[in-house]
């Protein structure tokens, strides 16, 4: 895969190495380090982040980040978040007891000239205001509710509303680095309609205007295609893995 612009992959890796927490670089061969409080995984795991041609990988101790440093040195910045290639190849080492991931990582790598909005009826919703979002949290269940992020974020929250209920929402978490990250969710029974698309347009278009880096974090194939419509591009991936 290529670079895109590089000012997108120069910003996504800002943010990501501050988020690792300890100095770490994007380089070639791939940047371990030891670091507890890495905000690239859950605590007390490895997190694995790969932008454009180069990856970083944070280990939670010592013997994790030799084991993982060793698995850098026979893969390719690619195959290290692939969780298939990474556990065999740690398998003799430090085996591999659990994976979130991988996820794509997306970004607008040309700003307004490369986004691709999606107009529709949509509400915003205050930042302080979440009693819009009960319901459809609430219809997705925790896990898909958890995943979306969207209880959390600071931005308004842009609802597409039917018969009086939300349906589908958007919004995005403020991030270091200036980077909005975005959270979309839609009721089960309304998905495969484009819902996710106009409500996130509304979300992507707030964060340009406050001159923020929209950034799309997908794991799911309906995901990634939203993100594409919308003018993302794949600039890399995510991968935590417990040992």
């Amino acid at each position: 895969m290529t670079n895109g612009p590089a000012s997108a992959v120069t910003h996504a890796r800002a943010l990501w190495t501050e988020l690792a927490g300890v100095p770490v670089e994007f380089t070639s061969p791939t940047d371990v380090v030891v670091a507890p409080g890495s905000l690239l995984c859950p605590p007390g795991w490895a997190g694995i982040v790969r932008i454009g041609d180069a990856a970083v990988v944070t280990a939670p101790d010592a013997r994790s980040a030799e084991a993982l440093g060793e698995a850098a040195r026979i893969l390719s910045y690619e195959e290290l978040t692939d969780p298939v290639r990474l556990g065999v190849t740690l398998s003799g080492t430090a085996p591999v007891l659990d994976v979130l991931g991988p996820a794509s990582l997306c970004y607008l790598d040309g700003g307004r000239d490369t986004f691709v909005p999606a107009p529709g009826p949509v509400e915003q919703v205050a930042a302080g205001d979440r009693s819009t979002l009960k319901a459809l949290l609430a219809a997705v269940g925790q896990d898909d509710a958890d995943e979306s992020g969207l209880d959390e974020i600071s931005s308004p929250a842009f609802l597409l509303v039917d018969g009086g209920v939300a349906v589908a929402a958007a919004g995005y978490l403020s991030w270091p680095r200036s980077v909005a990250h975005l959270c979309v969710l839609v009721a089960p029974h309304h998905r495969r309609r484009g819902l996710a698309r106009i409500v996130a347009s509304a979300a992507v278009s707030h964060a340009l205007d406050a001159g923020l880096l929209p950034q799309w974090r997908a794991r799911p194939y309906p995901s990634r295609r939203v993100a594409a419509a919308l003018g993302f591009r794949e600039l890399g991936a995510q991968l935590s893995v417990r040992m």
